[in-house]
């Protein structure tokens, strides 16, 4: 029982995409958008963007890891496969 509890809590923080201020080679400061790993997608990732910005609109200026496909939205995952998905963006 014990095992299951961890086993969730583990799930709980994997679920979640982060946000870290980075600075741009012009010097504007933008946000590096993290949405790593098996349970994610990259809806995350657009998510997390849009709450980080208080208009809630941003630039993608940048994106790179595991390509967008037109099924994103499976539920199937690719298992043994870790996933990486980052993005940078500024807020309009």
């Amino acid at each position: 029982m014990r095992n299951h509890f961890a086993l969730i809590a583990v799930l709980a923080l994997a679920g979640c995409a982060t946000a870290s201020p980075t600075y741009l080679k012009d010097g504007r400061q933008g946000l590096s958008i993290n949405c790593s790993g098996e349970a994610m997608k990259w809806q995350q990732c657009y998510d997390k963007a849009a709450t980080s910005c208080a208009s809630g609109h941003y630039t993608i200026l940048d994106r790179n890891g595991v390509p967008v496909a037109a099924d994103d939205q499976s539920i199937t995952a690719d298992l043994g496969n870790y996933k990486n998905r980052n993005m940078v963006i500024t807020c309009k």
